[in-house]
């Protein structure tokens, strides 16, 4: 199965929810692809990066932001957890992990227990580098302002909130990718 065919098991309907999912994975893919030929000498595994980058966001319809037409009931920072489960489910291990630990520049289980997240107690941070890769492109789209990509500074920004590891991670992210 491929990764569209796993969006539409989950997102059946065309509806608002679906093209913010869409448009918002398809930047991030694009982002990680380009990265992915500006950088040869990382070896990133193209094919990979591009179905991981697309479903990173699977879970996001189990959550409750309703300015982004998601009903579910769970806070949005679960979305990364409860989209792994749902790719597990489906036998796509690898690409659960990227869902996991993609949230702000990851989270370590330190600022997890620091901050009382409610998401399970274990590091959900990136490990390979696809998986940093496409943590680090996701920090640039956001899912109310679909065709604009945010500058390196706002990217910053909006995962200062995670912790002063995640921003030195994106710092690090921001010498090795760009």
């Amino acid at each position: 199965m491929d990764a569209l065919a796993i969006i539409n098991k989950f997102y059946p309907e065309q509806n608002e929810l679906k093209h913010i999912l869409l448009e918002h994975s398809r930047s991030v893919a694009d982002k990680a692809l380009q990265i992915a030929e500006k950088h040869p000498e990382l070896n990133l595994d193209t094919q990979f990066l591009e179905e991981a980058a697309l479903l990173h966001d699977i879970g996001i319809f189990r959550t409750d932001a309703p300015g982004i037409y998601c009903f579910g009931t769970h806070p949005y920072i679960c979305h990364g957890y409860l989209g792994s489960e749902l790719l597990q489910k489906e036998g796509f291990l690898l690409h659960a992990l990227v869902c996991e630990r993609h949230t702000g520049a990851g989270m370590s289980l330190q600022s997890i227990i620091d901050q009382q997240l409610p998401v399970p107690h274990r590091d959900m941070v990136p490990v390979s580098l696809e998986e940093q890769v496409i943590c680090f492109a996701d920090k640039f789209f956001s899912k109310t302002k679909l065709e604009k990509e945010k500058s390196v500074e706002k990217a910053l920004k909006s995962i200062s909130r995670y912790g002063e590891d995640g921003i030195i991670r994106f710092n690090h992210w921001c010498e090795s990718f760009l």
